[in-house]
């Protein structure tokens, strides 16, 4: 019966961890430095609780001061910029075929962005790679 009570306890309330949250309210777009972060205990089972993985990323969505920051939260930092105009590659079994596109959105390395064929004006979905090109693949 002790036994019970006490796992009904325990259920009751939450389990808090030490997770990062944000010291400060950081905009959009901002880069995240080592004053922006706080470890606190809190009830967040999405939480970072290593620095390390936060600092020099980029915010993606506008983080408030004592909320928790989340992996998806954050990105590497945009290398490319919506309507910038970038190289539009596409690379199959020895075709390679390069041309300008305009980046419909905004990203970072590794991430899918739609990109609008400057001559064609077709639109595509593509890979940011280190370079900044856009690679489609299919």
């Amino acid at each position: 019966m002790i036994r019970l009570a006490a796992l009904l306890v325990t259920l009751a309330f939450p389990a808090t961890a030490e997770v990062l949250v944000a010291a400060r309210t950081i905009p959009a777009q901002t880069l995240i430095g080592p004053d922006d972060l706080l470890l606190r205990n809190v009830n967040a089972p999405e939480g970072v609780d290593d620095p390390q993985l936060l600092i020099g990323m980029e915010a993606r969505i506008a983080l408030y001061a004592g909320r928790p920051v989340r992996p998806a939260d954050v990105g590497f930092p945009a290398i490319v910029d919506r309507n910038q105009i970038i190289t539009l590659i596409y690379q199959t079994a020895g075709l390679h075929i390069a041309t300008e596109g305009r980046a419909l959105g905004r990203a970072g390395p590794g991430e899918m962005i739609r990109v609008m064929n400057i001559s064609s004006r077709n639109t595509v979905s593509a890979r940011i790679g280190e370079d900044g090109a856009a690679y489609v693949s299919y």
